[in-house]
């Protein structure tokens, strides 16, 4: 009779982990930004229909990169969680933070029990009555979950990127101003020497909550209003 071939917990998470990482980092980026009047998000996508960013509930919206069936279950799966709660209490008692505690629960759950985790990241967040009532949370394949402040980046080289958004962001910047960070950002030269690659808005899905809206606050800017945005930042 074989023995069975043994693994060591500490490995199995770390090889676990090493697999959600590397299908994260071959997902083009995802740049979340606070500004004077909401939260903007802006990806590279050419695709008009298979979304990277989207509205869950009033006030609140996701973005993720990763498999792209993977992270749009997590998607319905929060607009069910969000409408069921809403419907029962009271649609104040819908926030960002539940939210991300009931995925940091399916996360994590997946992720010590599955064979294989689920190769997703992303945010949830929330734009408040102020600028100080805005929420970030950002999500990742293991179910941590991580309270982020003025601005996230998420897939491809994002430690990289991180460090040109903190160089370029501060508070109180309109939504031109992060736009115009954002696609520099993304669009950034990943080899010492080379050209800012530019991004035409046809290849940009772009989305913000909007703290000025009644009740809905998500919109997407595309088309004319992306590229008057994008002209005037």
């Amino acid at each position: 009779m074989s023995m069975p071939f043994y693994v060591s917990p500490e490995q199995l998470m770390k090889d676990r982990a090493d697999f959600a990482r590397k299908g994260i980092s071959r997902g083009r980026s995802v740049v979340v930004l606070q500004y004077d009047d909401g939260i903007a998000f802006a990806t590279e996508n050419a695709s008009r229909a298979l979304h990277k960013v989207s509205e869950i509930y009033d006030r609140i919206a996701f973005a993720a990169v990763g498999k792209y069936n993977e992270f749009e279950n997590l998607r319905v799966a929060g607009v069910r969680y969000a409408d069921l709660r809403g419907y029962s209490y009271d649609r104040a008692d819908v926030t960002a933070r539940g939210l991300a505690n009931a995925y940091a629960q399916t996360l994590g759950t997946v992720f010590t029990t599955e064979s294989k985790p689920l190769e997703v990241e992303i945010v949830v967040a929330e734009v408040g009555r102020a600028p100080e009532g805005d929420q970030i949370y950002r999500l990742t394949y293991d179910g941590s979950v991580a309270d982020e402040h003025g601005y996230v980046v998420m897939g491809g080289q994002a430690e990289r990127l991180a460090g040109l958004l903190a160089d370029g962001w501060q508070p109180g910047m309109t939504l031109q101003q992060v736009l115009a960070l954002a696609v520099r950002v993304l669009g950034s030269p990943t080899d010492e020497g080379a050209e800012q690659r530019p991004i035409p808005a046809q290849q940009l899905e772009v989305g913000v909550l909007d703290r000025t809206r009644p009740r809905r606050a998500f919109r997407r800017v595309a088309g004319a209003a992306l590229e008057d945005l994008l002209g005037a930042g």
